[in-house]
């Protein structure tokens, strides 16, 4: 499994990654496919059959209108966040959606998007199959899906390294974060450098540039919608949207006195991001829609905070981070439903710890020390969201990711040499057992914790 920086960060819409972004890929792949096949003038009829984690939560993690979009021909990537809902509408106002974009067939919900929320496939807790029929109800074609977290999505019968193998080797491979540090040892590189190299071999320098610069820019704009945006945020928990009040709060009453003010603008950035991906907006997965605000937060940090931060710094943080979210994804799991929201609030944190500590002027060693610090600080995290919905705890829980990353950072730059007991690979090694160990109901069912204790509104 060799990724890159964009297999980590990766564009799409709220309210998950593994439940919005994976089931809407899922599905426009299933329908591409038909495509390209030409079986599409033949069918009649699509079904939808959820399973597992996307079951239990799907509804309030909007996989339905995922499915939705991604039969009509829409991608995570490519779709109007301000259209989407609209377009789902339509569906079922008409009880009818255009196939891959084109083919018009009947699809409505209560027949066509069924939720299995006793069955569980083997494979992976989030699991979806469609299968297509014609007119006379023969089956077409049938494919099972898995929805593995951060939107990444493994169809049934193909390895996930395979899914993810590049078409040329990576100019230095690393399966732990004891080969990235030899590597920085052996070539003089920093972590940045060694991903950025990796990166060379699929496409030129430019177009990386332009593509974390993209990434950035989509996290800024994420903010700023989140900063000036009011209401109640959709599900029925009315749930009030907090950020544009303290973002007013804090420009008008900047309170230049208080020595903590620069994290209240850190929970600020967080919240925005976490409320605009629970009111289904565009966000950046980092590595997770769930966990989406804790990167963007730090990484704000770092721009409005630090003296001479700069355009490179903001690579070199991305590149940094995203060769921390390779490890978790290799060696354990983005993924809620497997992992609890260590493996998604916990990864970020450690992602954003070891991206500061490079801007900070760290060495590879004291990256990995932050990376670690940031994680062994969240292990057992449940994900237990009440109402199934991506808004408690996990809005605030973003907020507590992002704190713990810069103190994490500072911790390992500031007042560290990067010798440390527990190395990274042994806290990634730790998440995973955990996460096994995890019982069910706190891991995306909301069967269990705040999930059941909480009376809904």
């Amino acid at each position: 499994m060799n990724l890159s920086v964009f297999d980590l960060f990766k564009i799409g819409i709220g309210p998950s990654s593994s439940h919005t972004v994976g089931p809407m890929l899922a599905a426009y792949r299933f329908a591409a496919g038909l495509r390209d096949r030409g079986d599409l003038p033949g069918v009649a009829r699509v079904l939808a059959d959820l399973y597992g984690s996307l079951a239990l939560t799907g509804k309030g993690h909007a996989t339905d209108k995922a499915v939705i979009l991604g039969l009509a021909g829409e991608r995570p990537d490519a779709v109007d966040a301000d259209s989407a809902d609209a377009v789902v509408e339509l569906v079922r106002a008409n009880g009818a959606l255009r196939l891959a974009g084109t083919r018009r067939i009947g699809f409505r919900e209560a027949t066509d998007l069924l939720f299995h929320r006793e069955t569980f496939l083997p494979f992976h807790p989030n699991g979806v199959k469609f299968t297509a029929f014609d007119a006379a109800g023969r089956e077409v074609a049938t494919e099972t899906y898995y929805s593995t977290g951060g939107g990444f999505v493994v169809k049934h019968g193909e390895l996930a390294a395979d899914a993810l193998a590049p078409a040329t080797p990576p100019a230095y491979p690393f399966a732990s974060a004891k080969d990235l540090l030899a590597v920085g040892r052996r070539t003089g590189l920093s972590i940045a450098d060694i991903v950025m190299a990796n990166e060379r071999t699929r496409r030129p320098d430019a177009e990386t540039f332009a593509g974390i610069d993209r990434i950035w820019a989509v996290m800024q704009a994420c903010i700023e919608r989140g900063c000036r945006t009011e209401g109640v945020l959709p599900g029925g928990l009315n749930v009030v949207r907090r950020a544009a009040k303290i973002a007013a709060k804090l420009r008008t009453e900047p309170l230049a006195h208080d020595p903590l003010v620069a994290f209240d603008w850190v929970s600020l950035f967080a919240l925005a991001v976490n409320e605009e991906n629970a009111a289904g907006g565009q966000v950046v997965t980092a590595p997770t829609n769930g966990a989406a605000g804790v990167i963007p937060a730090v990484l704000a940090y770092y721009a409005r905070f630090t003296p001479g931060a700069d355009a490179a710094g903001v690579r070199t943080f991305l590149l940094t981070a995203a060769a921390v979210g390779m490890l978790y994804k290799r060696n354990a799991s983005l993924s809620a439903a497997e992992m609890g929201c260590q493996g998604e609030v916990g990864v970020a944190c450690s992602m954003a710890a070891a991206g500061l500590a490079a801007v900070m002027g760290g060495t590879n060693e004291q990256v990995e020390n932050a990376a670690e610090i940031g994680m062994e600080h969240n292990l057992g995290l449940t994900c237990d969201p009440v109402g199934g919905l991506v808004q408690i705890p996990c809005i605030e829980r973003n907020t507590m990711g992002a704190v713990k990353a810069i103190n994490a950072a500072r911790l390992a730059v500031l007042h560290g040499d990067g010798r440390h007991t527990v190395s990274l690979d042994r806290v990634i090694e730790t998440m995973r057992q955990t996460g096994v160990d995890m019982q069910g109901k706190y891991k995306e069912t909301s069967l269990g914790g705040l999930a059941v204790n909480v009376v809904e509104c």
